[in-house]
């Protein structure tokens, strides 16, 4: 008897990966099937697609990765879904990854994926990270939310972006990739270890959190103006010394 494929819902919510030339520069307009056209579909996965939104990711808000967050957790609510690839801008994806890191309880996996090239591109690597994506949610286990890029498995909790535009363009600067994607396979190296999720947020909306940058020659001004301006915490990047 043949077996079942394995049914991967992916949430679209623009990028790079979704973007066209408009003219006077790129900006996120297509659709999720659309990217998904272009991608091949793994051996024994069955796709479907959610179009949450569009938009490039500089221009993301809190309110809208608290409806991914929902989203995600609304998908991973029927038990017939086996995993789940959010194909997002690179700019904030290491923001949402980690945020829905924050709240994942689920044993399937959530796995980010985008390109730094658009749509379309001759050379893109839209196609190839969003292959290794479906591949990496239908087969792992227990490993949370992942990002997965340019043939490697990195885990949501401290990874970054650290090329502009670059093809390998995440790292974890302080610890290993979580593995690796090649030849049909995903290969596990390292398994994170991860704190207890938390409750999902009832509030609709996130308190205000500025960051405020240390510098020679800094002043208060800026950590003064954060509390003027309502800010409920500020995130002080500081020296190595505190």
């Amino acid at each position: 008897m043949e077996a079942q494929a394995r049914r991967v819902v992916v949430i679209s919510t623009g990028g790079t990966i979704a973007s066209r030339w408009q003219g006077t520069g790129f900006a996120a307009d297509a659709p999720g099937r659309e990217v998904l056209a272009t991608a091949a579909i793994p051996q024994g996965i069955a796709s479907e697609v959610i179009d949450l939104f569009n938009v490039n990711s500089p221009r993301l808000t809190s309110a809208q990765q608290l409806t991914l967050l929902r989203t995600v957790h609304e998908v991973l609510a029927d038990p017939a879904v086996d995993g789940i690839v959010v194909t997002h801008g690179t700019d904030t994806l290491e923001e949402s990854a980690f945020l829905l890191d924050l709240y994942h309880h689920d044993s399937r996996p959530v796995v980010f994926t985008g390109a730094q090239k658009p749509l379309g591109a001759t050379d893109g690597d839209g196609p190839g990270n969003l292959y290794d994506a479906l591949l990496t949610a239908a087969t792992v286990r227990d490993l949370g939310v992942l990002v997965v890029f340019d043939g490697k498995v990195h885990a949501a909790r401290g990874t970054v972006k650290t090329q502009t535009l670059a093809a390998d363009a995440f790292a974890d600067p302080s610890g290993p990739r979580v593995g690796k994607v090649g030849f049909g396979k995903v290969s596990i190296l390292h398994r994170p270890e991860r704190p207890a999720p938390l409750p999902l947020p009832a509030a609709v909306s996130l308190p205000r959190i500025d960051m405020v940058m240390h510098h020679v020659d800094a002043d208060p001004l800026l950590l003064e103006t954060a509390v003027q301006a309502g800010a409920q915490g500020v995130v002080l990047v500081a020296t190595g010394a505190g």
